[in-house]
């Protein structure tokens, strides 16, 4: 597999390898999650710039000053949301396109959401050429969802929330999961599920600590 002359190469495999395993030590347990990571060139996502440290477990600049998250954020956002195949998944904040590719691996139907319009372009150009033009890419206000697809099975933020968003929450079918990291701080998200139980009833759940970018409302149409 190639990208813009970039190869995917037994290198990026080896480094893939040592990440999956860094991910096993830092408490993933799904072996599917892992095999989508195993499977999916990081390195595609990211500046040339950053190749050699693609399958460190960090987080990385891409436009207009968003991040492509921790490889072990994805991962456990994504064993959070239990996925099964054909769930009908929302993501908000395509970014670099890297979450919503492990989600489409996994066999979702996957509707993203980006707010930065020069980002929404770039990321949409770069799925298709890599194989995921199956994934629905939206340019809009996330806060707002995606009224016109719901009700989804899943949802999943990849931005930093203040407070739970009653939109999206309304926009899960019943039984359905959202993933949202909550808090007052930046650096100190705490990583929510929220089940769907009734109309009008929710339950919650609590998994760590995370840092994430700020889950902005509105759109940003500088390219």
């Amino acid at each position: 597999m190639k990208h813009q002359g970039v190869e995917d190469n037994y290198r990026h495999k080896g480094l893939r390898q040592n990440l999956v395993k860094t991910l096993q030590t830092k408490g993933i347990k799904d072996q599917k999650v892992l095999t989508a990571i195993m499977n999916i060139p990081r390195h595609f996502f990211l500046d040339k710039a950053f190749e050699e440290w693609a399958y460190q477990d960090v987080a990385f600049p891409i436009d207009n000053n968003q991040t492509i998250s921790h490889p072990y954020t994805v991962a456990r956002q994504t064993e959070l949301l239990r996925i099964h195949k054909g769930d009908k998944i929302l993501e908000i904040g395509t970014g670099s396109g890297y979450q919503a590719c492990v989600l489409s691996y996994l066999g979702a139907k996957v509707y993203s959401i980006e707010r930065q319009e020069g980002l929404f372009q770039k990321t949409y150009t770069l799925l298709r050429k890599i194989g995921y033009g199956n994934i629905r890419t939206l340019f809009g206000d996330g806060y707002k969802g995606a009224p016109r697809f719901a009700p989804f099975d899943k949802i999943i933020v990849t931005a930093g929330a203040t407070e739970l968003p009653k939109t999206l929450m309304n926009q899960l079918r019943i039984g359905g999961l959202l993933v949202i990291p909550v808090g007052s701080t930046e650096d100190n998200k705490k990583m929510l599920r929220i089940k769907r139980i009734s109309e009008d009833q929710f339950t919650r759940e609590t998994f760590g600590a995370f840092k994430f970018v700020p889950f902005l409302q509105g759109t940003n149409n500088k390219i």
